[in-house]
């Protein structure tokens, strides 16, 4: 029988404190002579999507990463996803912070998010995907500059000239955030795709095209919304 504890004791310790082995990371060195430490990258295009050792994920274009390096420092694995609904993790809010300052324009999406009140994670997300940040950029459609403001959203908001990044991204939050208030941020996100239109038709549900489906999911994948 006392042959038999030091196993026992063992495999109580493992359980104990299982939780806490190191995890890899990397260091991630942008083009500012900013450092941050992530999980793991995974490149998407011209995107690349940084997992965040405390939970989430942000984006930035590529060419804003110098290099991506093996972080030799081992770090614990975080402490499980709070429920959805509760306070995010600081940790992870600083980290999405600390990334998004190496996106182009940074200072404008967190500033107008801020005071419209919508993440600007998200609306880096959508940008990424409207645009992958290219102020100039027009789509068949009409849809112009860097959040693909369509000329009627345009003239709502009064915007002068869409292609301005500020004016663009300004205008684009405040539609946002209207969709937001009125439908949620997952049907939000469809109705700023496919219009307002296609989502009443399907009760202010997304509505069940494959493009839509696609941007709103990449779009939460991007900006680590569950």
């Amino acid at each position: 029988m006392h042959s038999r504890l030091p196993i026992v004791f063992a495999v109580a310790t493992l359980a104990l404190f299982g939780a806490a082995v190191p995890a890899s990371a990397e260091l991630v060195f942008l083009t500012s002579g900013r450092t941050l430490s992530v999980k793991s990258h995974q490149a998407d295009g011209e995107t690349m999507i940084l997992m965040l050792r405390s939970g989430g994920r942000v984006i930035c274009d590529a060419s804003l990463i110098a290099r991506i390096e093996a972080d030799e420092v081992a770090y614990p694995e975080p402490a499980p996803v709070a429920p959805l609904g509760a306070e995010p993790v600081a940790a992870a809010d600083q980290d999405a912070r600390a990334a998004l300052d190496g996106t182009p324009y940074a200072e404008i999406i967190s500033s107008m998010s801020e005071a419209h009140g919508v993440d600007p994670m998200l609306v880096s997300a959508l940008i990424q995907v409207e645009s992958g940040y290219r102020p100039s950029a027009k789509s068949p459609r009409g849809a112009m500059g860097l959040m693909q403001l369509m000329p009627s959203t345009a003239r709502e908001y009064k915007v002068r000239n869409p292609f301005d990044p500020k004016a663009n991204i300004e205008a684009g939050i405040k539609h946002l955030k209207s969709l937001i208030d009125r439908f949620g941020v997952r049907v939000a996100l469809a109705a700023y795709n496919a219009g307002e239109g296609a989502v009443k038709k399907f009760n202010g549900a997304v509505p069940p095209y494959r493009e839509t489906q696609n941007y709103v999911s990449r779009i939460l994948a991007l900006a680590g919304i569950n």
